[in-house]
């Protein structure tokens, strides 16, 4: 499949290279000003957004602009197809992902092309992403057959326990913008998996993918009304709508913690099922012993990968004082030397933020971030001939305390190297690096600005936990014993005090929780996790 009109010729031409023919009819292909999709066809709202490409800033299409009464015409469907999905065989649900992974994996190309035409991401965290996205249909497809239940004698003996497991329900799905189909699949596949049927809501900025996925679950045979897409600009209006439902028994969110916080407080009021993978501010840290280079090809990976527009983005990089100065230097020349162009461009490794509205916001925290005292160490402008939404590369030390460059969430692509002793995310500082190493933040030393501790699980942990709850014949719940390797249901609701859980993502929590006792911190240049998910 072609998706440029210009070969790669790496002149200035080529910056400014535009998607082919082929991605055009594609995008055509998914209607999408039909783009509500809603019992298995696409049908217009009252009115259409527009979806643009953020390396050029031009329309790339219009979009059905869905708002209350799609989102209730999308339950309406979900809700009367639930049954008959619920009751399907769960090794004929097995086969539907196990289709639509193989669907997916012979699209990647086409999917790659369209991500990185209206998220601006280059193109091989594209593919990247294509994979990781099909990878959840393959692994629920796999779960989907082992829907477990207990059976056993009571404490007081005389009669017998049975745990069964159904679908919670119709589940409201909400995704964000920087991993269009990733979130999308990663939220689609369990609830299919558990026999769930659902209305997902994705971001205005990147509705196309979504329904790409959409009609790919199609074509693997999903039955019409069990995946439901309302695109919209109005997203508080649609998602109120879904909470507001007896229906929706379900919601999954992913995004920043001020909404999710308004997201917990609607489910409250009717005790909806809740998912939440809120936020991000992970720190970096580089020991005094670190082999230097390994670190700086692991702040590359943890800040840089898909464009820094990442959760689990390193926010904050914490050098020991050291090897500050050798680290800067490197890590400043290799985000120098970084390739800024186009996803249609090849040899482009990051491409432009997703709008413009986050482009003035990275703006913004440049700007605190000098006037708070930061030096520019390193700079490199943005290419002549790009005109969308791209931003300058920074890298500065700076100040632990310098404010608001390490805000939650931010997407902050350009890193920052912290001069200084302190190994950690605790504001406690110590006078000499050999002692830096063996502090531990407490909220006493802190005076609670740093995060506090966090009881939850890591979203998503607990396999297919959150999309089945359990029918109980016991006076007593036994303890929860889900596990990722686990079925839907029985990972699902083998307690009812984990019916609903919040948590803040897998990495997150890691990173930004208080500890009781002094840890000896990780002193390896490249964290581990740099890869998981957003």
């Amino acid at each position: 499949m072609s998706l440029t009109t210009l070969p790669p010729t790496g002149g200035p031409e080529a910056r400014t290279a535009a998607p082919g023919p082929e991605l055009h009819a594609y995008v055509e292909s998914l209607a999408p000003a039909q783009g509500v999709w809603i019992d298995g066809a696409g049908r217009p709202a009252g009115s259409t957004f527009t979806v643009e490409d953020p390396a050029t800033g031009v329309r790339i299409t219009d979009v059905a602009d869905g708002g209350p009464a799609e989102a209730t015409a999308a339950v309406d469907a979900a809700a009367a197809a639930l049954d008959a999905w619920a009751a399907t065989p769960p090794r004929e649900r097995s086969e539907v992902l196990r289709r639509a992974f193989a669907i997916m994996v012979a699209s990647t190309d086409r999917l790659a092309g369209l991500m990185a035409w209206e998220n601006g991401k280059a193109l091989p965290d594209a593919r990247a992403e294509v994979a990781y996205a099909a990878e959840f249909f393959r692994w629920f497809a796999e779960e989907a057959v082992r829907t477990e239940g207990e059976y056993g004698v009571s404490p007081a003996g005389g009669t017998r326990t049975i745990v069964t497991h159904k679908p919670v329900g119709v589940a409201a799905l909400v995704t964000p913008w920087n991993f269009p189909a990733a979130m999308a699949t990663r939220k689609i596949a369990p609830a299919l998996a558990a026999g769930c049927t659902v209305v997902l809501k994705p971001a205005a900025e990147t509705p196309l993918t979504a329904l790409a996925v959409a009609q790919i679950l199609t074509e693997a045979g999903v039955p019409d009304g069990v995946v439901n897409v309302v695109p919209t600009t109005g997203a508080a209006q649609v998602v109120t709508t879904w909470l507001e439902d007896p229906r929706v028994r379900k919601i999954s969110f992913t995004g920043s913690t001020q909404v999710g916080r308004v997201l917990l407080a609607q489910a409250a009021e009717r005790v909806v099922n809740t998912s939440m993978e809120l936020g991000g501010n992970a720190p970096f840290v580089v020991g005094p012993d670190a082999d230097v280079e390994a670190a700086v090809a692991g702040a590359m990976l943890a800040k840089l990968r898909n464009g820094g527009q990442a959760c689990t983005a390193a926010n904050r990089l914490y050098v020991h004082a050291d090897v500050v100065e050798e680290f800067t230097a490197r890590f400043g020349a290799a985000v120098e030397a970084l390739q800024v162009g186009s996803a249609f461009t090849s040899g482009t490794q990051i491409g432009p933020l997703v709008s413009a509205k986050a482009r003035a916001g990275v703006a913004r925290l440049v700007e605190d971030a000098v006037a708070a005292g930061a030096r520019i160490a390193h700079r490199a402008e943005v290419p002549a001939g790009l005109t969308g939404h791209f931003y300058p590369r920074r890298c500065w030390p700076t100040s632990p305390r310098t404010p608001r460059s390490s805000a939650p969430r931010s997407s902050v692509p350009w890193p920052r190297s912290s001069r200084g002793p302190t190994p950690t995310s605790c504001c406690a500082r110590s006078t000499t690096p050999s002692s830096a190493w063996r502090r531990t933040c407490t909220p006493a030393t802190c005076g609670g600005r740093c995060a506090r501790r966090s009881g939850s699980t890591p979203a998503w942990s607990a396999s297919t936990a959150a999309w089945s709850r359990t029918r109980r014949r016991r006076s007593a719940a036994p303890s929860s014993r889900a596990s990722a390797a686990r079925g839907p249901a029985r990972a699902c609701g083998s307690s009812r005090r984990r019916s609903t859980s919040a948590s803040t993502g897998p990495d997150v929590v890691a990173a930004g929780t208080h500890r009781s006792r002094p840890r000896r911190p990780v002193r390896t240049g490249a964290p581990g996790r740099v890869g998981s998910a957003p």
